[in-house]
């Protein structure tokens, strides 16, 4: 592992936690690698890889009623169920928009928990961050947003979505996939795209411009961001997996270092 300093985060006035990955090991870490900071909406893609455990195990399904009248399981994971940012007042019909929700993330901890029998904390302890060995990981908040993990827990998890042994190749694939494509929305702090594309638990990079992925990346490049300054993301033509983490509320100044600071990954590390 080399221990390294990025030039992006240069003039960043908080930490800047950053990690790098190939399917086999670290490849390089600036600061901590086991400081264990809040997540905050990165917390989506470890819960979505829980439900995706339940749905292998045949405990739920994609297609079972879950949230609001004629949601499913599916349309909780790729924001399509209608629900919105907070709350439970729907605010269009399920399948026909994009509307990023912490409340269906919510609601699939709920549902996962129910069908499993036990609170959804103790299933992602038993089915995810234990077996991976995500020791800093602290997993009892809320689904959404309420985790904290460290940069080495993060990579250890991009090794996991690289090269899954959770759940079978097949599912990662459904998952990084687009999932009803064309569908307008909004990525918070980045404004409204036409064609707003999300797979289950991860958003695809796709043609969105700004974004906080540098423009080179593919449009398949799967990942997240995160309210306290947090992003993970899974570049599978790279066979590539990055993270940063912060502990501090996401704005302009990541949105200034971001895009360079990922183009800098990539071109480190992405031809090794």
């Amino acid at each position: 592992m080399e221990t390294t300093t990025f030039d992006a985060t240069d003039g960043f006035p908080h930490a800047a936690l950053v990690g790098v990955t190939d399917a086999e090991r670290t490849l390089a870490v600036q600061g901590d690698p086991r400081a264990a900071l809040p997540l905050a909406s990165v917390s989506k893609p470890i819960t979505a890889w829980g439900v995706l455990i339940a749905v292998e195990r045949e405990l739920v399904d994609l297609d079972e009623p879950a949230g609001p009248d004629g949601s499913t399981l599916l349309n909780l994971l790729d924001h399509t169920s209608g629900l919105p940012f907070e709350g439970e007042q729907t605010q269009a019909a399920p399948g026909t928009r994009r509307i990023y929700s912490n409340a269906g993330f919510d609601a699939l901890g709920a549902r996962v928990a129910e069908a499993a029998g036990m609170p959804f904390a103790q299933w992602l302890a038993a089915e995810v961050t234990g077996p991976l060995g995500m020791q800093d990981a602290v997993v009892t908040g809320r689904p959404s947003a309420g985790y904290r993990a460290s940069i080495e827990d993060l990579l250890i998890f991009g090794r996991e979505v690289l090269r899954p042994t959770l759940i079978p190749v097949e599912l990662r694939d459904l998952a990084l996939m687009v999932s009803q494509p064309g569908l307008k929305g909004v990525v918070p702090g980045y404004g409204s795209f036409d064609d707003n594309q999300w797979g289950l638990g991860f958003e695809l990079k796709g043609v969105k411009s700004p974004h906080w992925l540098a423009d080179s990346f593919a449009p398949e490049t799967a990942g997240h961001f995160g309210g306290k300054g947090s992003f993970f993301f899974v570049d599978r033509s790279r066979d590539l997996a990055a993270a940063f983490l912060s502990g501090v509320p996401f704005g302009d100044e990541h949105k200034r270092i971001w895009p360079p600071l990922t183009e800098e990954i990539v071109t480190r590390y992405g031809g090794r």
